[in-house]
């Protein structure tokens, strides 16, 4: 008994840093994007939520959005190609990134809600959709819950129904899957570190020698920032809304669809992407040769030509 004290202090000290992270102010983001470019972060409030995002080009309005853990960094490199011919909107959704992380169930139709606002408090009433994995999702929700305000949709690895069937990147379902507390997977996070975000990267993109220093230190950081994990586990535990709600309902899209598909897709394989494109009236499907599951990132130059020549 006489060591009870020392380890309850080697535990307060372990768990210090992730009480002090957990209760840190939100700050206020950067004022630029932690790109390979230099560009602007902007905030908008959304239902009282401030929201970073980035604005740039002029013409018809086509938003991008991310995937799931993730954040605007994965479209940087559709930056100034798009922008060229349209006003282009990159956002970190909320709970994600730079934005704002509330408490609260982030389940589709919240989520479609806010996307909803979003276009809203930007004076946008109708735009084209681009969203990758979970993103793909939220496109697809918006295309069924409001199709007046969806021009067009690309859906570039994502998002299915039955997503555990069809799930088979190893670390992507582990983390949709797991029954693990808050508090318990936050620490985790902690004491993994970067060994961790690298494991998921090398998980996510086919071409590890795209995983640079300058790439794994900047995921690391966002990987880091306060209150991120329990939005991320609120959107696992809300997927069976999604398997009862909007995935029963993809056939009924009536918009143009584009699917873009990673040939070496290890979250969701390319036959994921067939079943997507034959249940989705005359949409067309794409696959984009070394190219994991954001190939909008890792092949741009394919990518890009496939979105220019769709985007109205």
């Amino acid at each position: 008994m006489r060591h009870a004290p020392s380890r309850m202090v080697s535990l307060v000290l372990l768990l210090l840093p992730l009480l002090v992270t957990a209760c840190t102010t939100v700050q206020d983001p950067p004022p630029w994007f932690d790109s390979f470019q230099r560009l602007p972060i902007k905030t908008v409030l959304v239902q009282g939520h401030r929201i970073a995002y980035l604005d740039e080009g002029q013409g018809d309005p086509v938003i991008l959005i991310h995937g799931f853990g993730g954040s605007m960094w994965q479209w940087e490199y559709q930056q100034e190609a798009l922008a060229t011919g349209h006003r282009l909107i990159t956002l970190d959704l909320l709970g994600s990134g730079l934005s704002d992380k509330p408490d609260q169930d982030y389940s589709p139709d919240d989520m479609v809600a806010f996307l909803s606002a979003f276009m809203d408090a930007l004076g946008i009433q109708r735009a084209s959709l681009v969203g990758n994995s979970m993103g793909g999702g939220l496109v697809i929700g918006m295309a069924l819950a409001h199709p007046e305000r969806v021009d067009r949709l690309v859906l570039i690895s994502g998002f299915p129904d039955h997503v555990r069937e069809k799930l088979t990147g190893t670390l992507v379902k582990r983390a949709i899957e797991t029954s693990a507390p808050t508090w318990l997977v936050r620490l985790g996070n902690w004491l993994a570190g970067r060994g961790l975000t690298e494991s998921v990267l090398q998980e996510i993109v086919y071409d590890q020698s795209r995983l640079t220093q300058a790439v794994l230190d900047r995921a690391y950081r966002n990987r880091r920032r306060p209150g991120l994990i329990p939005p991320i586990m609120a959107q696992a535990r809300a997927l069976p809304q999604w398997e009862e709600g909007f995935a029963k309902r993809i056939g009924a899209i009536a918009r143009p669809t584009l699917i873009i598909w990673g040939q070496e897709d290890r979250i969701f394989p390319p036959q994921v992407g067939r079943d997507l494109a034959a249940t989705i009236p005359g949409s067309t499907l794409e696959l984009v040769p070394q190219a994991g599951h954001i190939p909008q990132w890792e092949r741009p130059d394919l990518v890009n030509p496939l979105l220019l020549r769709f985007l109205p």
